[in-house]
C-alpha cells in the first residue's frame, strides 16, 4: 500500500484544487447549500456539470473523442477527493455518467454515442437506471416486465420502482424479460428507452423526509424500436452485469450524508447539563469509535487507490466500503438527533443545528443500506469473494422462469 501520490499524481492534483479554488466555493458544515427546492437545485446542478465538462474534469477516464479528459483511474479518483471539500451539487448524473452512459458506450453504435454521451457528459440530458421491481430487488434477474418483439419494434409492459431521479430524467436504460421460457438470467434483453415516449408513467414516491427523489415508473404497450436494444436478443443480462459493475465502483465507496467531522462539530456546539458535548466521555469514546472506523474504511480505499495507481483492477473487497459506511451513517445521524435532545426532533433547517442536517441523514440513511446492493448481498460477496467461504445454494440456478414459484 502507498499513501503517497507520484509526482504525476501530485501534479494532478495540484491542478485541480486550483481549478476548484477558481471556480467553487470551500464545502463549510453547517453551511452547505440544503435549502433550495428541487427545481433551484436541478438548475444549479446542470450549470456546475456543465462547467465541468468545459473544463475536462467531467469524465476524466472517458476516451477525448466523446468528451473526457483520456486520464487514468486514479486521476478521477484523486478530482473526486480534491471536489469533495467543495460545496457543489452531486447525485443528479452519479447513475447516468456512472452506469447507464458507460454501458451505451459498450454496446450502443457508434451514431448512438455521437448523439447521446456529449449532451449526458455536459449535462442537457439526464439518464436513469430502471432495474428493481416490487418483487425483484436484489435479486434483479427474478424480474417480471415483459418485452414481446412486434416486428422492428418491442412491446413493453410492466413496472420498475425505486428508479432514483425517474421524474425529471430524459432517457433510461432497462432490463425486461422476452422469453419466460428460459432460465431467469438466460431470457433478458436490455435496452435504452425515451422517458418522455408515451405509455411511461412516472409516480414519485413519496418519502418520510417528504422528498420523492425515487419513483415507480409503469409501461403500458411503450413501443421500442429495435434499434435500441442493447446487446443480442436474450443477453440483457450480460449487459445489466456491465451496468452493476460500474455501479458498484459508482457508490459502492460511501455515501455522503453526516459523518465524524459534522458529529464533532455538533459536540463542540452543543451544552450538556455537565458541560459541551465534546467534553463528555460517554460522547468522546462513541466519535472515537466512528472515528476508527471511518480511518478503517480510509486504508480499505488506499489498497483500491494502490491498485489503481498500479493499472489493476480493484476486488471485491471494494464492497467493504458501503457495508460499514452504510450502518455509520445512520448510527450518527441517531446519536447527533440524541444529542440535541428535544431540538432533534425540529426537521427545519432555520432552527436546528447544522441545517438539520442530521435530521435529514435519519431519514435518508436507511435508504443507503439499500441501495447498490443490501447490507445482505454485500456481505455475501465478501464472505463468498474475499474469504473464500461456501456459496450460497440456488435451487432456482437451471429452472425456467416460468416454473419458477411466485
Amino acid at each position: 500500500m502507498d499513501f503517497n501520490d507520484s509526482p504525476e499524481e501530485a501534479a494532478f492534483r495540484a491542478e485541480a484544487r486550483t481549478w476548484l479554488e477558481q471556480n467553487a466555493k470551500p464545502y463549510d458544515v453547517g453551511g452547505k447549500s440544503s435549502k433550495l427546492s428541487e427545481a433551484e437545485q436541478l438548475k444549479r446542478a446542470k450549470a456546475w456539470q456543465k462547467t465541468k465538462a468545459e473544463a475536462g474534469y467531467a469524465a476524466i477516464t472517458w476516451r477525448k473523442e466523446v468528451g473526457g479528459m483520456g486520464g487514468t483511474p486514479i486521476q478521477s479518483v484523486i478530482y473526486n477527493q480534491e471536489e469533495g471539500k467543495y460545496d457543489v451539487p452531486r447525485g443528479h448524473f452519479a447513475i447516468g455518467l456512472g452506469m447507464c452512459i458507460p454501458t451505451m458506450m459498450a454496446y450502443a453504435t457508434q451514431e448512438q454515442q455521437e448523439r447521446f454521451v456529449g449532451p449526458a457528459l455536459r449535462g442537457e440530458e439526464i439518464w436513469c437506471q430502471l432495474f428493481s421491481e416490487p418483487s425483484a430487488g436484489s435479486d434483479v434477474a427474478g424480474l417480471k416486465t415483459r418485452c414481446v418483439q412486434d416486428g422492428d419494434d418491442w412491446i413493453l409492459n410492466g413496472q420498475k420502482v425505486w428508479t432514483s431521479g425517474a421524474h425529471y430524467c430524459d432517457y433510461g436504460i432497462i432490463v425486461a424479460r422476452s422469453d419466460p421460457k428460459a432460465r431467469k438470467h438466460k431470457g433478458l434483453t436490455f435496452f435504452f428507452i425515451d422517458m418522455k415516449a408515451p405509455g411511461v408513467e412516472v409516480r414519485p414516491i413519496k418519502q418520510i423526509s417528504g422528498e420523492s427523489n425515487f419513483n415507480e415508473v409503469y409501461f403500458t404497450d411503450v413501443r421500442i424500436p429495435d434499434s435500441q436494444r442493447l446487446g443480442e436478443i436474450g443477453e440483457g443480462w450480460k449487459v445489466a452485469l456491465t451496468t452493476l459493475m460500474h455501479e458498484r465502483l459508482a457508490i459502492g465507496g460511501g455515501s455522503g450524508g453526516v459523518d465524524v467531522k459534522e458529529v464533532m462539530a455538533l459536540a463542540q456546539d452543543l451544552e450538556l447539563e455537565d458541560g459541551p458535548a465534546m467534553r463528555n466521555a460517554a460522547v468522546r469514546e462513541q466519535i472515537a469509535d466512528w472515528y476508527v472506523r471511518a480511518k478503517g474504511l480510509t486504508y480499505t480505499r488506499y489498497r483500491t487507490l494502490t491498485a489503481l495507481s498500479r493499472g489493476d483492477i480493484p476486488g471485491p473487497e471494494s464492497s467493504i466500503g458501503k457495508v460499514v459506511s452504510a450502518p455509520k451513517l445512520q448510527e450518527i445521524a441517531s446519536f447527533g438527533m440524541e444529542l440535541e435532545d428535544m431540538g432533534g426532533i425540529l426537521t427545519d433547517p432555520e432552527l436546528a443545528p447544522l441545517d438539520a442536517a442530521m435530521q435529514s441523514s435519519f431519514f435518508w440513511a436507511p435508504g443507503i443500506r439499500i441501495a447498490g446492493g443490501t447490507d445482505e448481498i454485500l456481505r455475501n460477496i465478501i464472505a463468498e469473494r474475499v474469504l473464500g467461504l461456501p456459496g450460497d445454494i440456488r435451487v432456482d440456478k437451471d429452472v425456467p422462469f416460468d416454473e419458477l414459484p411466485s
